[in-house]
């Protein structure tokens, strides 16, 4: 990927605040993501654990955004937030599908695709890498404030005053010109 392509993640504008740790079984830092993950291969949403947040988390926020979506503004894959802080992880597929496995009281924002799920990586053929962003926020408060339809910016917006914390894992894809 060009450098002029490369543009700043969505916490890049946030104060800076402490980090603690994500890991996946479906995600790796750097590393092509799975079929699984792609919009038109299984469109789950990845298995994520955490740990090493603030001992005040009240809640937590889970995204998943694109900074490397030719519209100028990133493309949000996936918005949930209002995770109970006594979860840790969410199984593969928790935010796809049936959502099995979705913690009670979680809510999901519209993504860029306009539903209210995880929405794959799926970028233009051709196009190049992009960067997959997936972000575990530990917030400050147990219902961030927005709801079901607020939009990602929205949610951005009160995430910006009320993350303690966040952690990261950024898988990547690209779709060849010939797929």
């Amino acid at each position: 990927m060009s450098e002029q392509k490369r543009r700043p993640l969505p916490h890049d504008f946030h104060p800076q605040v402490p980090s603690f740790a994500v890991v996946s079984e479906d995600v790796s830092l750097g590393v092509k993501l799975k079929n699984d993950q792609v919009y038109a291969g299984g469109n789950l949403s990845p298995e994520l654990r955490w740990d090493g947040f603030p001992p005040e988390t009240k809640s937590f926020a889970v995204t998943c955004f694109d900074p490397d979506a030719p519209t100028g503004s990133g493309f949000w894959h996936w918005v949930l937030f209002d995770i109970p802080a006594t979860v840790t992880e969410l199984p593969t597929g928790a935010g796809s599908g049936d959502m099995k496995g979705l913690p009670e009281g979680a809510v999901h924002a519209r993504n860029d695709y306009g539903s209210r799920d995880f929405g794959g990586a799926a970028p233009p053929p051709g196009d190049g890498p992009h960067r997959y962003v997936f972000t575990v926020y530990a917030v400050d408060q147990e219902k961030l404030g927005p709801d079901a339809d607020a939009s990602p910016a929205v949610v951005g917006f009160h995430l910006r005053f009320h993350a303690l914390a966040r952690a990261q894992l950024i898988g990547e894809y690209e779709a060849s010109a010939a797929d």
